[in-house]
Order: structure tokens, then C-alpha cells, then sequence
């Protein structure tokens, strides 16, 4: 089968930097939309039996981005497409994996089921908020860790920091950090108000004298980090602070939020489009590189064992 790479209107650098990884061109498409909002999409090359890969994050704005990904799948499968993948980094609606009142909606099992109607077989998604969302996926899904690369940049911390797991759910991969690192662990045990507010309950570890290193796996307003840093501050930790979070959506009052913080170094991956001008200390990591072997792998039908989430 031959290649074929379709990069939606969201967040297209990254496109750009797989295909650029992989040597080959990004394949021709049309994007339009009515002036009621009603999307167009066609496909402006042959496809027939091609392996195709839609590079398309469903990022802000989700409902948006994702039914443009729903139009890009149908547009190929209608045009003969063999295959198609969906190369989703950020991956929407992954936190609804649970109907915990049995009246709620589980979007994260919908939308892979919107997907496969829409001619989806398969889904690379980067470092999702749990791996429970893998078990609602109704076709194959491809989980991938950013862990090497965040590792990579961030270098060798101070002997003096201590990795921070901003609450419960980030704290397997805080551990992760913290033993590659070398480096002692403490936990904020959080109670979230509202979308926008959170308060921190409780600090496990010893974090006097130290530089916290803040982990978890997006930033969406900031308010968890937020939260962590002013209470490891209040516990004696050092005002001089590193966030790592794969997916930095910064909604809202996120940046804000940031640049009232003693935060020095923000290490974002860019599986959605970052700020460029948003005065906060980010360092950009690429997943172009990272994503652009899968495809690769995926063509070739080779494992995918080593970049996948060990769980």
C-alpha cells in the first residue's frame, strides 16, 4: 500500500514536522466552510488502496476539530482508502471514561465509535489522562508515552529538586519522573470546586529547601498547578518551580494563572498548537519526530513496544 498523509486545519506545524520526518509530502485537501458553519471536505489526490494517516489533534475547539476529523475520514474511505489511521496527540473527551452517576454521557467511548463509522480502524494517541479510556475504545488504539522525550529535555535538575505529582492521578507517572531522575517525590491530594478552581487538601513528602519539578499529563486552565505549587511553596519548598505536562491546552485564565507563578521552565509538547506569544517560560517539545517513526512502524507493520504505555 502506498502512503498518504492528510493534515487537518488544527494545529498543521505538527503535520508538517511528521511528513518532514518521514520525507514525504503532505497530500492535497480542501477545507471549507459555508458561511452558516456547514464543513466541506474533499479529497484532491488518489487514495484508492492507499494506507492513509489523518494528523488531526481534537485540541480547543474539540466539537470543531473532531467532526473535521469525522468529514477527512469520510472523504477518504469514500475515496478507496485502504486504511486509515487517526494520529490524535491530544485526544478529546479522554476524562469521560466513566458514567459515574449512570444519568452521563461517556464520550470517550463515542467518539472512537464515531470514528469507526466514519472510516477510522485506528487511533495514536500521546500520554492519555488514564489508561482505563483504552478498555471504552471500540477499535484499535495505539497509546503512546512522551516520557523519553520530556526526560531528554529536561537535562539534569538541580540535586536539590523534588519531582510533584499535582494530585493522585498524576502520580505513576510523577513516580516514573522521580526514579529516572533520582530524585524524592512528594504528592498534593487536590479537591476540585469547579472547572476552573481547585483547592489542595493535603502534601505528602518532604519538600523544604527544595525546587519542585511539577508533572501531570495536561494543563488546561492551571489551576491544579496552581494549587500544587502554592502548597509545596507554603510547606517550605524553594520559589523557583519546572512544569512538564505533555498537552498545554491554556484555556481560559490559564496564562494568567502561569506567569503569577515562580515557575522558570514550562516543557510543553506541541500536540496542540502553543502560544507564541504568551510571555510564559515554554520550551516546546516536538512530537513530530516521535510520531512520525510511528507512522512508519505502523506502515511497515512493525512493534510499536517501545514508545507504547506500559500499563
Amino acid at each position: 500500500m502506498d502512503l498518504a498523509i492528510f493534515a487537518g486545519s488544527n494545529n498543521a506545524s505538527l503535520a508538517e514536522a511528521m511528513a518532514a520526518a518521514l520525507g514525504v509530502p503532505l497530500r492535497q485537501r480542501v477545507l471549507e466552510r459555508s458561511p452558516d458553519g456547514e464543513l466541506h471536505v474533499e479529497i484532491r489526490e488518489n487514495v484508492r488502496a492507499c494506507d492513509v494517516f489523518l494528523v488531526q489533534p481534537t485540541g480547543p475547539p474539540l466539537d470543531r476539530n473532531i467532526m473535521e476529523l469525522f468529514f477527512l475520514a469520510d472523504a477518504c474511505r469514500r475515496s478507496g482508502a485502504n486504511h486509515i489511521t487517526a494520529i490524535t496527540p491530544y485526544f478529546g473527551y479522554a476524562r469521560q471514561d466513566r458514567n459515574s452517576s449512570g444519568q452521563q454521557a461517556v464520550g470517550a467511548r463515542l467518539i472512537p465509535d464515531l470514528m469507526r463509522t466514519a472510516g477510522v480502524g485506528r487511533v495514536v494517541a500521546v500520554d492519555l489522562h488514564t489508561t482505563s479510556v483504552e478498555s471504552a475504545f471500540g477499535i484499535g488504539l495505539e497509546h503512546l508515552s512522551a516520557f523519553a522525550l520530556f526526560r531528554a529535555a529536561i537535562g539534569r535538575p538541580s540535586p536539590d529538586s523534588i519531582v510533584v505529582a499535582p494530585d493522585l492521578g498524576a502520580f505513576r507517572s510523577a513516580e516514573r519522573y522521580a526514579l529516572a531522575l533520582n530524585l524524592p517525590l512528594a504528592i498534593v491530594a487536590k479537591l476540585r470546586v469547579s472547572g476552573e478552581e481547585v483547592i489542595a487538601q493535603s502534601l505528602i513528602g518532604d519538600v523544604r529547601g527544595r525546587k519542585p519539578l511539577i508533572v501531570d499529563d495536561m494543563i488546561i486552565t492551571g489551576a491544579t498547578v496552581e494549587a500544587a505549587l502554592n502548597a509545596v511553596i507554603a510547606a517550605g519548598a524553594t520559589a523557583d518551580a519546572t512544569v512538564v505536562a505533555t498537552h498545554g491546552l491554556l484555556v481560559g485564565p490559564a496564562i494568567r494563572r502561569l506567569k503569577n507563578l515562580p515557575i522558570t521552565r514550562i516543557l510543553l509538547s506541541d500536540s496542540v498548537e502553543l502560544p507564541s506569544s504568551s510571555g510564559l517560560p515554554i520550551e516546546p517539545i516536538s512530537l513530530g519526530p516521535l510520531l512520525g517513526q510511528v507512522i512508519s512502524s505502523l506502515h511497515a507493520g512493525e512493534s510499536l513496544t517501545e514508545l507504547k504505555i506500559k500499563t
